[in-house]
Formats: structure tokens, C-alpha cells, sequence
């Protein structure tokens, strides 16, 4: 894929979707206010699980115009937001928070992602804003890390897509680097979550 048509399918998207992705966010912030709150802390993984599939759905399938969309990042996507509904369901009283400064930081940065863009010369709708596979694989990992209980196979997808974050540079997109940081932040939460369960299971034996 180009350059030119990253962008334009970006374009395309935010002038189309934009309302939908308000109410998007909007549920997002809610969701975080309760998860704070100690209230609905399930609420705010369902609400991640909804977006995932809407950004898997529509971006991808629906304005998505090569195979590696179709066929790799749509699938991710649909697979995320399936396992954030059913740990949201599974596990309603699972507990969020509090926040390390580690993570705070994160969030912090990517609240910063459309700002980012704008200062690198990027405008409305030809921008990246929140609610976009990018930024929100970075509010699904900074979010979802802040739960007590993580599930491996989804913190690996979000890592997979964390990840390739790397292509800020081929795709003159540098507000993705935030999504590589987080990525690699994903990373560690894999490793000591796969070293939690080994020390457990040592434990019990």
C-alpha cells in the first residue's frame, strides 16, 4: 500500500464515519469515568470490544481496499473486539486499576495522537484521530493492562498490531510511533503474564 492511499482510505473514513466514531468515544470516556469510579468496570471492556468490531468491520472490510486489510488486520480486529465483549461478559467484577505511572503516561500520550497529527501538518479529515485502528489498539492496551485479569490470546493480538507500529516511518505517519510504544509496552505485559501463570502453577504443584 501507498502512502497516498493509507491516507486517502483515512480520509474517506473520517468524513463518513465521523459521528459514529463520536459516539464511539463518548462511551469510551464513560466507560473509563466508571471503570475510576469502581462502577460497571465491565462496561468499559464491552465498549472496547464494540469498537474493535467497528474499526474491523467498517474500516477494514468496508473502506479497506487491499488483502493485508480483508484478510489480516480485519480478522485481528473482529477477534479482539469478540474477546473483549466475552471477558467483559465472563468476568463482570474483575477489577480496574489503579493506574501505574507507567500507564498514565501512555494514556496521556495517546490522548495526544490527533494533536500529533495535526502538528505534523495533518488536518480534518485527512487526519488520525481516536477512534482508528492505531489509536484505539493503544487505548485497548493501556486500558485492558489496567484490569486485574488479562487474557494472553487477546494481549498477544493487541501486541501483533502494537507492533506495527513500525511503519510510522515508511507511511510518513510519525504519531504511530505512540503505537509502537505501546506496542512494546504490550510485549512486556505478555511476558509477565505468561511468568505470573508459570509461578502459579509452580506454586500449586
Amino acid at each position: 500500500m501507498t502512502a497516498d492511499l493509507f491516507w486517502n482510505i483515512i480520509e474517506d473514513y473520517n468524513r463518513q464515519t465521523w459521528i459514529y466514531q463520536a459516539a464511539l468515544m463518548g462511551a469510551l470516556v464513560f466507560g473509563f469515568i466508571l471503570s475510576l469510579t469502581k462502577r460497571a468496570q465491565w462496561f468499559l471492556k464491552i465498549t472496547l470490544g464494540v469498537a474493535n468490531l467497528f474499526i474491523g468491520t467498517v474500516f477494514f472490510l468496508y473502506y479497506g481496499t487491499e488483502p493485508i486489510q480483508h484478510y489480516f488486520a480485519a480478522p485481528l480486529f473482529l477477534a479482539a473486539g469478540a474477546l473483549f465483549i466475552l471477558e467483559g461478559v465472563r468476568y463482570s467484577d474483575d477489577e480496574f486499576g489503579p493506574l501505574s505511572p507507567l500507564q498514565w503516561t501512555l494514556l496521556a500520550l495517546v490522548c495526544l495522537y490527533p494533536l500529533v497529527s495535526f502538528l505534523l501538518g495533518n488536518t480534518f479529515p485527512r487526519m488520525v484521530v481516536y477512534i482508528m485502528p492505531c489509536p484505539l489498539v493503544s487505548f485497548s492496551i493501556v486500558l485492558y493492562s489496567g484490569y486485574k485479569r488479562k487474557n494472553i490470546v487477546l494481549l498477544v493480538l493487541l501486541t501483533l498490531w502494537g507492533l506495527t507500529g513500525i511503519k510510522s516511518f515508511f507511511f510518513n505517519a510519525l504519531e504511530d510511533i505512540i503505537l509502537l510504544l505501546c506496542g512494546i509496552y504490550c510485549a512486556r505485559c505478555v511476558v509477565s503474564e505468561i511468568g505470573k501463570r508459570k509461578r502459579a502453577g509452580i506454586k500449586e504443584s
